[in-house]
């Protein structure tokens, strides 16, 4: 039988994903919710990094912490999160913040890690989590990844005409 605290960090763990589909598959309902005048790249940030902090809680929860980690860990995450970096640095708050999708001129990016890893940013995020598993159970880490999966399967195709257009 699954705990009432295991189901929350399973819960917790899968948070942003419906958010994330509803912006990418609605990005027009997205723009007129956060109004005129108003940069809905940089609203899907701070309810994102809202979202993310719940996650990370979630993920506390069902973590037991011990020192050191193994060698793999800090490696994964470095390599990780240097991705994501490297993303955020080419792309920018609108560019990974979904900016095409709300009708936003994004530049084409080739710069490495683009055009050689396909999807960099979830990649570097599911390295991340590997990371993590020296002290979260694979369950969660699993789950977490499976939902970056989805998005990636969900974003793998964009279509222009259902772009949304900015409010002024």
């Amino acid at each position: 039988m699954v705990s009432v605290a295991a189901a929350a960090a399973a819960v917790g763990v899968l948070l942003p994903f419906p958010f994330y589909y509803a912006l990418w598959t609605h990005p027009q309902r997205w723009v007129e919710l956060c109004g005129p005048g108003a940069d809905p790249c940089r609203r899907m940030a701070q309810v994102s990094h809202a979202i993310k902090a719940l996650q990370f809680l979630a993920l506390a929860s069902v973590a037991s912490f011990s020192w050191p980690p193994p060698l793999y860990c800090p490696v994964l995450l470095a390599v990780g999160q240097y991705l994501n970096f490297k993303v955020y640095q080419l792309l920018g708050e609108s560019g990974t913040y979904y900016g095409v999708r709300f009708g936003k001129k994004i530049p084409w990016v080739t710069e490495f890690p683009f055009g050689y890893i396909k999807d960099p940013q979830y990649v570097g995020s599911m390295l991340s989590l590997v990371a993590l598993l020296c002290w979260v159970p694979f369950q969660y880490v699993l789950l977490w990844c499976f939902g970056y999966i989805f998005m990636m399967w969900v974003e793998r195709k964009e279509d222009p005409a259902t772009r949304a257009k900015l409010l002024s």
